[in-house]
């Protein structure tokens, strides 16, 4: 099974941030030019981008998804939008900038049957995002308390979802390592892919992520590689 590394691009006030633990108070920027930073991940090898509306997230209001559209075009590389994503017309907008794949987080927990229509719409280009505390999941930039961790993947599981993005909180910008039991918890609670976000440290977790379960196929890595921790080649050579 190929292993899929997602470098991610979190955009704030047009400019590319890491934020920890999804606090909004918490900006770290990283680079001016979010554009420029994908060119960098695409110039050393990356096979897909995670790209994430901060603004959006956090306000329902879609302030960088133009952005989109530049990154594909500057760097012709897949690219995994997330943030924002409250209607229709949002995903519809999403795929027409160019994503290859949209996570809907926040309206698929509070609108469940909206996810229903997504994926009736635009199949596997629609994955779900489950954020959670423990197994609480969040909604709302992680600011409001939106359900089970199980039971929403049992609900948007039967509806068809192919992939799933989960982000344990606790581990998310803290250089801490994932939570793998967890994940673990989550593979085997969905016949769905699950791409793994939050606590990447090193090239170990890395590999720890790798093996860890069957349906298991990818990683979501951002401050570990712009903090330097390691290179995105040496993280490419290490899911290989």
């Amino acid at each position: 099974m190929t292993f899929t590394l997602y470098p991610a691009v979190d955009i704030q006030d047009g400019r590319a941030v890491r934020l920890v633990r999804g606090r909004e108070d918490s900006t770290t920027v990283y680079d001016a030019d979010p554009v420029a930073a994908a060119r960098r991940f695409a110039d050393a090898g990356a096979q897909w981008l995670h790209v994430v509306d901060l603004d959006a997230a956090f306000t329902g209001v879609p302030r960088n998804r133009h952005l989109i559209a530049d990154i594909v075009e500057a760097t012709g590389v897949p690219v995994q939008a997330s943030g924002g994503v409250r209607s229709m017309a949002d995903l519809d907008a999403s795929v027409g900038y160019g994503a290859s794949r949209v996570v809907i987080g926040t309206t698929a927990l509070e609108e469940p049957a909206f996810v229903a229509a997504a994926v009736a719409a635009h199949g596997e280009r629609v994955a779900v995002g489950l954020d959670a505390e423990g197994t609480t999941l969040k909604a709302r930039g992680w600011t409001a308390e939106s359900g089970d961790l199980f039971d929403a993947l049992h609900r948007f599981s039967m509806m068809g979802v192919a992939r799933f993005v989960f982000t344990d909180i606790a581990r998310d910008g803290m250089l801490t390592g994932p939570n793998v039991a967890r994940l673990r918890e989550v593979a085997e609670a969905t016949p769905a892919r699950v791409t793994a976000s939050g606590g990447v440290a090193s090239l170990d977790d890395l590999r720890v992520l790798r093996t860890a379960h069957p349906r298991v196929d990818g990683a979501i890595v951002g401050k570990a590689l712009y903090a330097g921790r390691f290179t995105l080649a040496e993280a490419l050579e290490c899911c290989r």
